[in-house]
């Protein structure tokens, strides 16, 4: 171990095959990290300007909506540089940084769903206590657990990833730093740590997921004894962004890491990580405010008011 060099330095190749498409590639991506952090700031402003959309479902909105701006600050700007340049260097200590924050971004996400659920649970299951048992308070104390959590989970990467001894090869075929590609380059032992990683992925991943599986078992299961139709469209339209958003989400990411890198292929591997990181965070505020009469009157009035204010 002694005698191996240890890298400082990580080539990250990003996307060769969309080379001879560069200034197409490197704009679509900076339109899409614009909106992306726009949309979503544009989600907890309105959130937090307007009474109509102080309730528990749209104060979780909110961190969710915090997840994505932190899942796409990571990863969108290195990949600007790396697709513009054909390729580019990234430090040690930023590489395993950056995969540090996606997984508690990641992780923060999946926690977040799950809380959703069980909001709509309570609204579609139990209407009568809802008020009751979705106190501020009690929101408060959800989203805490929800970071904290997350960065528990930091720290179970942290210091096992820290521990690694990295000699090389320092290329990665990828547009960022994920954990296959970067125990690749380890010259450790990475047994134990691929094992703490799945058992983390077991807690803050497959174990929410299974929660949300169960909630929805619940919510289909009461809405289906509704005697009325409308209010069984009513009541499915109001947990249905939050479906569509959670089997996007848990597709791609499942899609990704089901299958590890070596027995997938290269391209899929990245447009799959593409749209987990990439395309999911854009998508999640445009699905929430599509059709979503509260966020749209919550718009009109936020556009009101700024017109009034440049009129003065």
């Amino acid at each position: 171990m002694r005698n191996m060099t240890v890298i400082t330095e990580i080539l990250l190749l990003g996307i060769p095959s969309l080379q001879q498409y560069k200034f197409l590639t490197f704009s679509l991506f900076l339109v899409i990290y614009c909106v992306t952090i726009w949309g979503n700031l544009l989600i907890i402003s309105l959130v937090a300007q307007s009474k109509n959309l102080h309730s528990p479902m749209y104060f979780f909105l909110t961190q969710l909506s915090l997840c994505d701006i932190l899942v796409a600050t990571d990863i969108a700007p290195n990949m600007l540089y790396v697709v513009f340049n054909d390729g580019g260097l990234i430090s040690l200590l930023g590489c395993i940084t950056q995969y540090l924050i996606f997984c508690t971004s990641g992780g923060s996400e999946c926690l977040h769903l799950t809380v959703m659920s069980y909001d709509r649970y309570l609204a579609i299951c139990n209407p009568l206590h809802y008020n009751a048992i979705m106190s501020h308070m009690f929101c408060f104390k959800l989203i805490l657990m929800c970071w904290v959590l997350s960065f528990l989970v930091l720290l179970s990467q942290a210091i096992p990833t820290f521990k690694l001894w990295f000699c090389g090869p320092h290329v990665i075929d990828h547009f960022f730093c994920d954990f296959f590609p970067l125990i690749e380059l380890s010259c450790s032992d990475t047994y134990a740590f691929e094992i703490e990683t799945k058992l983390s992925s077991v807690t803050i991943v497959i174990m929410p997921f299974l929660i949300i599986i169960i909630s929805y078992s619940y919510i289909i299961s009461a809405v289906l004894k509704m005697p009325s139709l409308t209010g069984r469209h009513k009541a499915f339209s109001t947990c249905s962004s939050h479906l569509v958003v959670v089997s996007i989400y848990y597709g791609t990411m499942t899609s990704t890491y089901s299958v590890p890198t070596k027995e997938n292929s290269q391209s899929l591997s990245k447009l799959l990580s593409l749209l987990y990181t990439v395309v999911t965070p854009i998508i999640n505020p445009i699905i929430y405010s599509f059709r979503n009469k509260d966020i749209h009157k919550a718009i009109d009035i936020f556009i009101k008011n700024i017109s009034v204010s440049k009129s003065r």
